[in-house]
């Protein structure tokens, strides 16, 4: 028998409200007929394909203060593909909130099925964020065949190279208090098995934003089109945004990305938002015209809207006492030695925003054992010397 099940679920508490993202479908119930558990195993993509199918749902959201008494309780409808996304301004009874139950009421009329409980994250002020894009950043994927593709499908994520200077950049500021967002063009069933690849390599409460494929397929509610399966711009800053209106304008950002396809451009555009104080119609009327967005009539209403909202955070921002621009850092992995950043000659002239990326090398695991045996045998010999 299906039933109601989260796939996704993202609660964080800021300054002034509890920001939720959420995702449920419908999935078949399996009942263990064996305790003996045994040792899990890393899911891969094709085991998620169910979430291909588009449902609409009710869920019922129960606060709880850590004594377990009831403060909030509040049902919402989700879109067509049974995506939730909102706020819950806080109050003071609402700032004691630190547990969330979750039901889902419409699929069984009279039944309030339980979802699951967690624990909200906390996001205050000073906030420090850190954004991560995953394929080619993280780990180094390949869809550039249909071989490729298939063997993406149908094995780990872990099967591919993990690109260890970028993990290591990302513990760094993880271990500074920086919370890590994970940013992937790749299709919205692969969150398990990006889940498991993070959880092996000890990146706990990411906030994982993907591209959910069922918009390509709907003529009315869809916000991509066919020319996104191709190019990244739009759904990339669209996620960005989405983020900075979730979780507030930061302090300290940091964006890490690749020079494979269009990551410059679109870190320096969000970062142009941020510290230029500029009407959000000319950002825009720029952006639409850059080819690494190309925005379609209904995105163009969309994304301007977006656009205006973080104008209003950023002018709240500014108001307070003290405010200063966000510090901003840019982290661009090299796809070879002497490799260049890819942007528009206007951005090239800005050099104030050219100097916040730095270029890494994205070495692997084997290298980094490489380098490390060469340097203890360098120091050796300097000791028998």
């Amino acid at each position: 028998m299906k039933r109601p099940q989260l796939v996704h679920f993202l609660a964080l508490i800021t300054d002034d409200s509890l920001n939720i993202k959420a995702s449920i479908t419908l999935k078949e119930n399996v009942i263990a007929k064996n305790l003996d558990l045994d040792i899990p195993t890393p899911t891969f993509p094709i085991q998620a394909l169910r979430l291909l199918n588009a449902y609409q749902f009710t869920m019922k959201i129960v606060g709880l203060t850590k004594d377990q008494k009831e403060i909030y309780k509040k049902s919402f409808e989700s879109d067509s593909f049974g995506n939730f996304n909102f706020k819950i301004p806080l109050t003071k009874e609402r700032e004691q909130i630190e547990i969330l139950q979750i039901y889902e009421l419409r699929k069984r009329p009279g039944l309030e099925l339980h979802l699951g409980t967690y624990i909200p994250l906390h996001i205050y002020s000073p906030k420090k964020i850190i954004i991560c894009d995953f394929d080619k950043t993280l780990v180094d994927t390949k869809y550039s065949t249909t071989k490729e593709v298939y063997r993406s499908l149908t094995r780990p994520i872990d099967d591919n190279p993990t690109v260890t200077s970028s993990v290591n950049i990302l513990h760094r500021y993880i271990n500074k208090g920086h919370h890590p967002f994970i940013l992937s063009a790749s299709p919205h069933f692969y969150e398990d098995s990006i889940r498991d690849w993070l959880y092996k390599n000890n990146i706990f409460s990411a906030g994982i934003f993907l591209k959910d494929y069922r918009h390509f397929f709907s003529f009315l509610e869809g916000d991509l089109t066919t020319k996104d399966l191709k190019f990244q711009g739009l759904y990339k800053l669209n996620h960005l945004l989405d983020i900075l209106l979730i979780a507030g304008i930061p302090d300290d950002l940091v964006l890490m990305g690749d020079n494979f396809e269009s990551d410059p451009i679109i870190y320096l555009t969000l970062a142009k938002i941020l510290t230029e104080d500029i009407d959000p119609w000319v950002i825009w009327n720029s952006i639409k015209e850059d080819d690494s967005f190309q925005l379609k009539k209904k995105q163009n209403s969309q994304f301007l809207n977006k656009i205006y909202q973080l104008d209003n955070l950023l002018t709240r921002k500014r108001k307070e006492k003290n405010a200063k621009k966000p510090n901003i850092k840019i982290y661009i992995r090299k796809r070879f030695k002497d490799d260049a950043i890819e942007c528009s000659k206007d951005f090239q002239k800005q050099t104030n925003l050219i100097g916040l990326i730095e270029m890494y090398d994205g070495l692997y695991q084997k290298e980094f054992e490489m380098m490390r045996i060469q340097a203890n045998n360098v120091n050796g010999a300097d000791k028998t010397m």
